[in-house]
């Protein structure tokens, strides 16, 4: 048995025991932590449904080794929330503008979309599609993703 180590996970230490060192970050998040919202879709990192931000830096959980992860911040979309009523702005968007159907997708989208509007607080539509083009969506339609992005970086403009 390999000995136990920690993940900080949305701003929490975590203790990983009796895991393999070979999991990947999407399945000690998963399976280990109870962190579902990080979805498993092709495990190869094709299709950013299990994007997590390790270090502030946009990243495909199931490409990443969760032993590799120690000592990083890790934030998945259960950490993003920020409102009064849990959600983050990204994430009321999503629900406001109608951007969420399966809901499959969604957690990857919306961690990739703080991760643009960290960078760029008005992107334009050409600036979204290239940040969401690893993203796939097989069920709303981008179109309402867009006007969620939009309604999302228009409300964090006008927080102060």
């Amino acid at each position: 048995m390999p000995d136990p180590y920690w993940l900080r996970v949305n701003g929490a230490d975590h203790e990983v025991a009796d895991a393999d060192l070979a999991e990947s970050l999407l399945f000690v998040l998963r399976e280990r932590l109870g962190l579902t919202g990080t979805k498993n879709a092709c495990t190869e990192g094709e299709c950013s449904s299990c994007a997590v931000l390790v270090d502030g830096v946009l990243t495909c959980s199931c490409l990443v080794l969760a032993a590799g992860a120690v000592g990083a911040e890790i934030t998945t979309v259960e950490g993003l929330g920020d409102s009064r009523d849990g959600l983050s702005v990204v994430q009321e968007a999503f629900v406001d503008e109608g951007a969420v159907q399966c809901g499959f997708c969604t957690p990857g989208l919306i961690v990739a979309v703080h991760d643009l509007l960290e960078t760029d607080p008005d992107p334009s539509d050409g600036d979204i599609r290239e940040a969401l083009s690893g993203n796939l969506c097989r069920c709303t339609g981008y179109g309402r993703i867009l006007a969620a992005v939009h309604s999302a970086a228009a409300t964090k403009r006008s927080q102060p």
